[in-house]
């Protein structure tokens, strides 16, 4: 590790908040990652092909590796891990070897506490060490999607918006089709019929790209049934684009949340997931709201922040409650973590 002296210390704020040792595998099957966990990774992971001729990938990851560990019921639900991530960057001067002290919450369904107890703890640490001028930033991917959800348009938009936050490029592509009201042809949506007819024929418990079966086949059934015409896309897309345009001190989101509800003449209660957002003020920190925040990784569903000392980020987390069954697990297990990354401290 970069400081043995750093990380004991930061350890030790670990275990005194009630976290255990758990020591994820290094190695890991690359397709199995990218199919449960999105395309994403790909790009970024190191890969070989073992004796047998199966893909393996260095863990790109320690979520992703401690979540594994927790379904293979080999670590308790409250971890923390120190180790290296392996991973490529678009940013030639990142490194490739990154050293991870992080932690996770498995498993409790008090989200507000966890999310809270998570970002407290890992600025502790940063204070443990001595880490100057914190700020944070912060945004929640529920919150974008309670909104798609509550606006009057085509499920299949709902769907696409959602399924494609992630990827900023091609989700602005998306807003540029709707709001010319520009939708699938006669074409695409004869070959989606045709795929939900053949996939009915496959095992249900399947999973494909992260998801099963049966849950491609439910969505598949609200495109093919949903009507073609829609002409509000313009309007649609100006609300949207109102959200994502959200930037603000975090003492100042209450009034910035109302005040777009009533532009735009939107549902009181449409935010309802705002609960751990404002717990933060608890945290007295100099924290930003960002509303387009948290689009780099594919399995955030909830908070999602960035901790920075002396304007270099030190750590980075957020809440993944779809990932555990992504990977496995029968049903969604609610789940939050964070790292730090020593190579910037």
């Amino acid at each position: 590790m970069k400081s043995k002296k750093l990380s004991e210390k930061i350890i030790n704020t670990f275990k005194n908040n009630g976290f255990a040792l758990s020591e994820p595998d290094v190695l890991l099957d690359s397709e199995y990652i990218i199919q449960r966990s999105g395309e994403n990774f790909r790009k970024s992971m190191l890969t070989f092909e073992n004796e047998d001729g199966k893909v393996m990938c260095l863990r790109p990851d320690l979520t992703v590796a401690s979540c594994i560990k927790f379904l293979e019921k080999k670590s308790k639900s409250k971890i923390y891990y120190s180790g290296q991530a392996y991973r490529r960057s678009s940013n030639k001067s990142a490194d490739l070897i990154n050293d991870q002290l992080g932690i996770e919450i498995l498993g409790s369904k008090n989200q507000v506490r966890d999310d809270y107890e998570v970002i407290n703890t890992i600025l502790n640490s940063a204070k443990k060490i001595n880490c100057k001028k914190i700020k944070i930033k912060v945004g929640d991917v529920s919150l974008f999607k309670s909104l798609i959800n509550s606006l009057d348009m085509p499920e299949r938009w709902k769907l696409r918006l959602i399924r494609h936050f992630w990827r900023p490029k091609y989700f602005e592509e998306l807003l540029k089709r709707l709001e010319k009201n520009s939708d699938i042809d006669s074409v695409t949506f004869d070959t989606d019929r045709k795929r939900f007819y053949e996939m009915k024929k496959i095992d249900q418990k399947k999973v494909i790209a992260g998801r099963s079966v049966s849950e491609i086949l439910k969505r598949f059934d609200k495109k093919i049934k949903d009507p073609r015409s829609f002409t509000e896309g313009k309007q649609i897309v100006k609300i949207i684009r109102s959200f994502l345009n959200i930037n603000c001190k975090l003492s100042q989101l209450d009034k910035k949340l109302i005040d777009f509800i009533k532009k735009n003449n939107l549902k009181k209660n449409i935010f309802k997931e705002f609960k751990s957002i404002k717990n933060l003020k608890k945290l007295k920190q100099d924290i930003n709201f960002i509303s387009d925040f948290g689009r780099d990784i594919e399995y955030y569903t909830g908070i999602v922040f960035e901790i920075f000392s002396e304007k270099k980020e030190i750590a980075r987390g957020g809440r993944y409650d779809d990932l555990l069954k992504s990977l496995g697990a029968k049903k969604n297990i609610p789940a939050v973590g964070a790292a730090i990354n020593l190579n910037n401290i």
